[in-house]
């Protein structure tokens, strides 16, 4: 036997063998889609060549359940202004100056940028330097596929119906080192995850009412509302943005000032000009 004979003859036990193997896969599929019944499914959504699993059909973690939430009733969390309370303002109402923070909940610079000038930007509010104005994004949802970002909106939308200071605690703990996800990673699609980090704010541990809005999805409209009036704003292009009294505060001209000496120079220079 030549060397070719031998190597079509093993060519084709190959083949024979991952036919086999594709017909009886075909069949386990087959079989297991009648024992669930249509009962669990799972979904995988591809965006941006990442596979995001989406288990529960129709539940709370599913794109359907949020399509539901958009028909649903608008109820606004104590704390907001506007008609659809969309305006999320968080110091002294009558400072003069006024600091806008466009996020993401699921964006990693966000995530770096509290942890690195949340401090700075929590002292400032404390002294009546600005007000901040908080604008929050779920177009990563979108990107990557999953319901984190609209979800971790609507939790704090709970968080805010307890209070400003709940909502200022509960952003900076989603935000944390600790406990904010890759933005690949569909995390706060889970109310269990959202609800273990709330435990680090006081105002919220035990809070049952909190409890039961972030599980019974009462804020899910709201947070649909907020992310339509971001998506308004067609001068920001990324997360996270600020804008002090309309104009954006940079640290080179082009690039978020990232630590806290960037950030207190960029407003000190902006307040003089």
């Amino acid at each position: 036997m030549s060397k070719r004979n031998s190597h079509q003859n093993k060519q084709a036990a190959r083949e024979r063998l991952r036919a086999e193997r594709e017909r009886q896969a075909k069949k386990d599929r087959t079989r297991r889609r009648l024992v669930v019944g249509g009962s669990v499914v799972a979904i995988l959504a591809v965006a941006a060549g990442i596979g995001v699993a989406v288990t529960q059909l129709g539940g709370k973690d599913s794109d359907s359940a949020w399509t539901a939430a958009a028909k649903k009733e608008l109820v606004k969390p104590a704390n907001t202004a506007g008609e659809k309370g969309t305006e999320i303002v968080i110091g002294d109402k009558k400072a003069a100056h006024t600091l806008d923070l466009f996020q993401d909940m699921r964006c990693p610079i966000c995530s770096v940028f509290e942890q690195n000038v949340g401090a700075t930007v929590d002292k400032d509010v404390k002294d009546g330097k600005y007000k901040v104005s908080y604008h929050i994004a779920t177009f990563l949802d979108r990107n990557f596929g999953g319901v984190g970002s609209k979800n971790a909106l609507s939790a704090l939308g709970a968080a805010l119906d307890v209070s400003p200071d709940a909502f200022s605690a509960y952003n900076k703990a989603l935000y944390s080192k600790a406990n904010h996800p890759q933005e690949t990673k569909d995390d706060y699609a889970k109310d269990d995850v959202l609800l273990k980090i709330a435990n680090e704010v006081p105002a919220l541990k035990g809070n049952a009412q909190f409890e039961k809005n972030v599980k019974d999805g009462t804020f899910d409209k709201w947070a649909l509302e907020v992310s339509d009036a971001f998506d308004s704003n067609k001068d920001v292009t990324g997360t996270p943005t600020l804008k002090l009294d309309g104009k954006k505060l940079t640290a080179d001209g082009k690039n978020t000032p990232i630590t806290p000496e960037q950030y207190s120079k960029a407003v000190d220079e902006q307040l003089k000009s």
